[in-house]
């Protein structure tokens, strides 16, 4: 990594002069480069190519010129790389090349599954590595801003920059928490895990009692699992309930045969769910041996042909 440099060429703790390029101007750079404005920092050009992102920066930045990648670099105290993931390291890479890049200018991404180190490129040239990485969903409007308040930014950074970091995350409306360099794909894996599969779950559901006859599914569900979240964050696996935190392996099999009849392909993800909520259980004694024996005898016989 390259030096710091002197103390006079990083910002102030609170950055609301900054001059910031955006890089992307998908969901999550355009209500990134809004926070940062609405904070006090000044967009200063971005860049997007797709009709879909040029019209949310109309909204979401107006009044920002949409210049070429490399020109978003260009009189920058802060740029924002909000690209996917597996477009980031080439584009960290070409803009290095470009030799536009002032020293001293923060270079942040948000990207979950990086740290540091994809920045690399752009940090021997002279750049200040961020990973400020939103824990939210993001729809691209203006709805975006509101959810940023009191979300949870996972943040690397080298040390002499955490207050820097940490500054920027709280100015857009976040709190910051450190995640360290190594864990950053372990970190990304349990969000995505739970927030990704828990739409697939929800959005099964909704499908799985429309079939059923629900008039109604998602009225029915909301205060369902809005209960089950917030037991689960407070009170964790003591508050699972249900026939396979009871061992009720009858209930089970005549799920897997009304799921086989009606939607064979959700099979496999309910075995795969029942089977670490049993292992969770035992493993807490919620759960006797016998009566998970007898749980996973028919999520084996009864799942694994679906499997």
């Amino acid at each position: 990594m390259a030096a710091q440099g002197p103390s006079a060429t990083l910002p102030d703790a609170r950055p609301g002069r900054l001059a910031v390029g955006v890089l992307g101007v998908g969901r999550v750079g355009a209500t990134l480069g809004a926070a940062l404005q609405r904070a006090g920092h000044r967009v200063i050009a971005a860049s997007g190519v797709s009709t879909d992102s040029r019209r949310r920066a109309e909204v979401m930045l107006p009044g920002v010129p949409l210049v070429a990648p490399d020109e978003v670099l260009v009189g920058a105290g802060l740029v924002l790389l909000a690209v996917p993931d597996d477009v980031l390291p080439g584009l960290v890479s070409g803009l290095a090349a470009s030799d536009r890049l002032a020293p001293g200018t923060l270079t942040v991404h948000p990207s979950g599954r990086y740290g540091l180190a994809v920045l690399g490129p752009l940090t021997r040239a002279g750049g200040l590595p961020l990973a400020l990485h939103p824990v939210m969903t993001f729809a691209g409007t203006g709805t975006d801003l509101a959810r940023l308040a009191g979300a949870m930014f996972g943040v690397t950074a080298p040390e002499p920059l955490r207050p820097v970091a940490e500054a920027l995350v709280i100015e857009m409306g976040g709190e910051p928490a450190f995640v360290p360099e190594a864990a950053r794909p372990l970190y990304h894996a349990a969000l995505a895990g739970g927030a990704n599969h828990l739409m697939t779950l929800v959005t099964t559901t909704v499908d799985l009692l429309r079939a059923a006859g629900v008039d109604q599914p998602e009225r029915m569900l909301a205060p369902l699992l809005g209960a089950a979240l917030d037991n689960a964050l407070r009170h964790g696996d003591s508050a699972v309930t249900g026939p396979v935190a009871r061992g009720d392996a009858g209930t089970v099999a005549v799920h897997l045969a009304a799921l086989r009849a009606a939607a064979p392909e959700t099979v496999p993800g309910y075995v795969a769910l029942a089977r670490l909520t049993a292992d969770r259980a035992l493993a807490r004694r919620r759960l006797t041996p016998a009566a998970a024996e007898a749980l996973l005898d028919v999520l084996a016989t009864e799942g694994g042909s679906a499997s």
